[in-house]
C-alpha cells in the first residue's frame, strides 16, 4: 500500500491510498513509490498555485519514514542498489535539484501517513487522525 497527506498550512489539502500495482523486492522500493506518487501530486499542487498567480519561492517540504528512501532520492547517481527500481520514478531527484521539492526524514511514530495504509492501535489511530485535522463522527 501507498498512500501520502498534503496539507496546505494546518489544512489537510489532498490524501490518497492505493495498493502499488507491482510487487516491491525491497520496503524501499515501496516507500520511493509512494514518495513518487506524493511528488507528483505535490507538483500538481505548486502549478495550480502557478495559474492562480500564486507564487511559491521555496521547496516544499516532503517527509519520509525511511532514509534508504531519501539517500536515494536526493542521489542522482544510480548504481547496483537502485537499478531494480523502475527509471519513471527517478523524477524525484529532477525535482529536489530544480528547488521544488525538499525530501526530509521523520519519525515513523510522526508519519502521519500510516493511518492510511497500517492497522494501527486504537491510541495512536486517534493521535494521528488528530494531527489530520478530522473530527470524529460525534464531535
Amino acid at each position: 500500500m501507498s498512500g501520502y497527506c498534503t496539507f496546505l498550512g494546518p489544512n489537510l489539502l489532498s490524501w490518497s491510498v492505493k495498493k502499488q500495482t507491482t510487487v516491491a523486492r525491497l520496503s524501499t522500493e515501496a516507500e520511493y513509490r509512494s514518495l513518487a506518487a506524493a511528488t507528483s501530486d505535490t507538483i500538481w499542487i505548486r502549478r495550480l498555485a502557478s495559474d492562480f498567480d500564486i507564487p511559491i519561492n521555496s521547496p516544499t517540504q516532503l517527509y519520509c519514514d525511511n532514509t534508504s528512501t531519501i539517500t536515494i532520492a536526493n542521489n542522482p547517481i544510480f548504481h547496483a542498489r537502485t537499478k531494480h527500481i523502475e527509471i519513471g520514478y527517478h523524477f524525484i531527484s529532477d525535482h529536489i535539484h530544480q528547488g521544488n521539492i525538499r525530501v526530509d526524514h521523520i519519525c515513523t511514530t510522526d508519519q502521519l501517513a500510516d493511518i492510511l495504509t497500517k492497522a494501527l492501535p486504537i491510541n495512536r489511530f486517534h493521535l494521528l487522525r488528530s494531527k489530520l485535522t478530522i473530527r470524529s463522527e460525534n464531535g
